[in-house]
């Protein structure tokens, strides 16, 4: 993709109209590359024109050059044809959507499989990619590592996780304070939602069933609002004694176009005032190559994440952009808390390919140098 993107700036002066280009892309000799690999960078390098002509409003052009992607692009192709894929399906649905053939309400609604389906438990694809891909875990662990050490020599730890999912990251928690604490009177962990209570119902019963095994002083409670802005600093019922943590995985980019929600979700947790706060979030240049071509779990995740941000990507602009990234300031992620990670990496197998960057006071996750989730703690003070 970078050498189609290089290529493109190089010789964006010698094109002359579609046609030309579609007979002759680039007139760019791929002498030095194998056929296999050849034929990648031209398949992308219909790709930028595409995205080129439909920020002109080029459409007709667009469409031209996009009918060829969708011809040799593919959703279960190799690395190369399955970004080009998402992404020329996201371009058509932009063109669609700026001439009115489509209103941004419709928008996401032609999906390969049903994206909230997906997400709503432990199914086979979700547990595969947790399984056989790095990131999820080595950001959760190492988020871990910093709240263990945060909570070392506190006798009650009450844990408020925004977002709770599967909550399969807890029970590393769980192991750590069995083993390093004989003196911890009471492990909560309390899971906030807007939606899909059986799910959160469903982790409290898996995590009290695993605490039965390792018998750490432990329960879970569950506070359901409809609406963000119904939250209330007393929801979380909280105990004097308590060393309260907040968690949070993939909320807070969803709030960023809804201020006044973002607003309110952090006056609430600066009340809670924790001990520290851990903030999972995926970064967006997250269109590198996956890793494997032919495993029936991998369209799952791509779509659900990566197509996903893609069409988010690029077929939105400013309020109606639902999902945003922005930066804000962190304290230190420990060095404990990286060793974690490199330590989780080397047990996959595609480890030696996750790269770990430290990004300020943030921790990267990568695949070979692109950055795909970060980890980062905060104090308030």
């Amino acid at each position: 993709m970078r050498a189609a993107g290089e290529n493109f700036i190089l010789s964006f002066t010698k094109i002359a109209d579609v046609v030309s280009m579609l007979e002759n892309p680039f007139d760019i000799s791929f002498s030095g590359l194998p056929d296999e690999e050849a034929k990648k960078v031209e398949l992308a390098e219909l790709l930028v024109p595409s995205a080129e002509k439909v920020s002109n409003q080029q459409y007709d052009s667009a469409r031209t050059l996009l009918k060829h992607c969708d011809r040799l692009s593919s959703s279960t192709g190799n690395a190369v044809e399955r970004v080009v894929h998402c992404f020329s399906k996201a371009l058509g649905e932009r063109i669609d959507r700026e001439t009115g053939r489509i209103t941004s309400q419709g928008l996401g609604k032609q999906q390969f499989f049903n994206i909230d389906d997906a997400a709503k438990g432990p199914t086979p694809n979700i547990l595969a990619s947790y399984q056989e891909v790095p990131f999820s875990q080595v950001a959760r662990f190492a988020g871990i590592q910093a709240i263990v050490e945060n909570v070392t020599e506190a006798k009650r730890i009450h844990v408020i996780d925004l977002g709770i999912g599967v909550g399969v990251q807890w029970t590393g928690l769980m192991q750590a304070l069995a083993s390093q604490s004989d003196s911890l009177e009471l492990l909560k962990i309390t899971a906030f939602g807007t939606t899909l209570k059986q799910l959160i119902e469903d982790t409290g019963k898996r995590l009290t069933t695993f605490d039965e095994s390792i018998g750490l002083p432990f329960s879970f409670n569950i506070v359901m609002v409809s609406d963000i802005l119904e939250l209330k600093e007393d929801s979380f019922e909280l105990d004097a004694n308590e060393t309260v943590v907040v968690y949070s995985e993939h909320l807070l980019r969803s709030l960023i176009p809804l201020p006044d929600r973002l607003d309110h979700m952090m006056k609430v947790i600066r009340v809670l005032n924790p001990s520290i706060m851990a903030v999972t979030e995926p970064e967006f240049n997250s269109t590198s190559p996956y890793f494997v071509d032919h495993d029936p779990n991998r369209m799952i995740i791509e779509s659900l994440h990566f197509g996903k941000g893609i069409r988010n990507i690029v077929t939105t602009e400013e309020a109606e952009r639902k999902i945003r990234n922005a930066r804000l300031d962190e304290t230190e992620l420990g060095t404990s808390s990286l060793y974690q990670a490199k330590l989780i990496a080397k047990r996959f197998a595609c480890g030696n390919a996750c790269t770990l960057d430290m990004d300020g006071k943030s921790l990267l996750i990568g695949w070979k140098g692109t950055a795909i989730n970060s980890i980062s703690t905060w104090n308030f003070i």
